[in-house]
């Protein structure tokens, strides 16, 4: 049990993580460590993790409900507000049925448990999310990837496979920001007759979905949503076989009532779409601004804007000085992203204000020269 020398090389390396402690609610001031700091990598994109609406009906939620739901969805946990959660998630995303995990993680993870015994072969995208990669080795399939968002190379990969094959994709790519093009995967999915599976966490809410027929779609909660959890959709017997066969699922305690109350206001307020024309209109303005500072910004069109410098070190310097002009704004570092590629994860939400987003570009341009 001595890690000691471990733990001293992850240190030089630049690799060592530290939790940094929030003080208060979640939102785009926040106090961390102490230090009151404007929030730039959060994934609350839609400002929903602290809006009055979502809180009241969580209260509600727990005067009715109680705190935990005290078993598994199988036993007795599965409440009339799990099932109208799981009712209104099918109906938002136009799928037969969904289904509520605890975490996205798990989600990806039960779904994988579930095909174990259905799939000859996995082609992921190489920048896949992590769950997903852990998912599909837990199988015991052979981790097969595409180079990212490139569908020539999706074919060549796909031409060498035989039997049923699942293609595993993002959506929205959570360290690039990028985003898949399920048009083109569906129809080579179509061509070849593989299942098509996409990992929407960092997209729901915030775009609009595309969830081809007979395909498997799972997003998470935590997100632009505020609250917490995740769900599978697709049609009936995707949703029953799970609820047979998904060992996440089965043998997990489900979620907390009250967080479906929740979600259902947050899911109210997603389709109102007040806060997402905030979040898109702030995602336009951070880009313009980016050109007009010449700040080397990926490319992006979502509320994940990434800044890549490459060395790790470099990485955590450059968010060091983030910190001391008041900016929160976190390094990412390999194994998170390839090597090479350490940077910022700049997060957007719906409540930062265009004098929050100018003061950051300034200082974020300061910071690198």
């Amino acid at each position: 049990m001595d890690f000691s020398q471990k733990l001293l090389n992850l240190k030089q390396s630049h690799l060592y993580r530290l939790r940094k402690i929030s003080e208060n609610t979640q939102n785009t001031q926040m106090i961390i460590n102490g230090k009151s700091l404007i929030n730039f990598c959060s994934n609350d994109y839609l400002s929903l993790a602290s809006h009055p609406q979502v809180k009241e009906a969580f209260k509600q939620g727990v005067d009715k409900f109680g705190v935990g739901a005290g078993a598994s969805h199988l036993i007795s946990g599965h409440t009339s507000a799990h099932q109208a959660l799981e009712e209104a998630l099918a109906d938002y995303t136009g799928q037969k049925k969904a289904l509520l995990f605890s975490t996205g993680y798990m989600a990806n993870v039960g779904v994988f448990s579930a095909l174990k015994d259905e799939l000859d072969w996995v082609l992921q995208d190489r920048l896949n999310h992590a769950s997903l990669i852990d998912a599909n080795h837990l199988i015991g399939l052979p981790l097969q990837r595409y180079l990212h968002n490139d569908i020539e190379s999706l074919k060549q990969k796909l031409a060498k496979q035989t039997g049923q094959g699942l293609i595993v994709t993002d959506q929205v790519f959570s360290m690039g920001g990028d985003q898949a093009n399920i048009k083109s995967i569906e129809k080579v999915a179509n061509q070849s007759g593989a299942l098509l599976m996409q990992d929407d966490a960092h997209g729901f809410g915030v775009f609009k979905t595309n969830i081809p027929k007979n395909s498997i779609y799972m997003a998470t909660l935590g997100k632009a949503a505020g609250t917490m959890g995740a769900f599978v959709a697709g049609n009936e017997d995707l949703i029953d076989f799970l609820i047979q066969k998904s060992r996440p699922y089965i043998y997990t305690t489900a979620i907390a009532p009250a967080l479906c109350v929740a979600t259902l206001k947050s899911l109210e307020l997603i389709k109102q779409g007040d806060q997402n024309t905030k979040l898109l209109a702030n995602i336009r303005y951070f880009k313009n601004l980016s050109k007009t500072l010449n700040l080397p910004i990926t490319n992006s069109n979502s509320a994940i804007q990434p800044f890549i410098v490459g060395s790790s070190e470099k990485a955590i310097h450059i968010s060091k000085k983030m910190i001391s002009a008041g900016f929160y704004v976190s390094a990412i570092r390999p194994p998170t992203v390839p090597k090479g590629t350490a940077r910022l994860r700049i997060t957007l939400s719906a409540d930062h204000t265009q004098s929050q987003i100018k003061q950051l570009l300034t200082q974020l341009k300061h910071a690198i020269q």
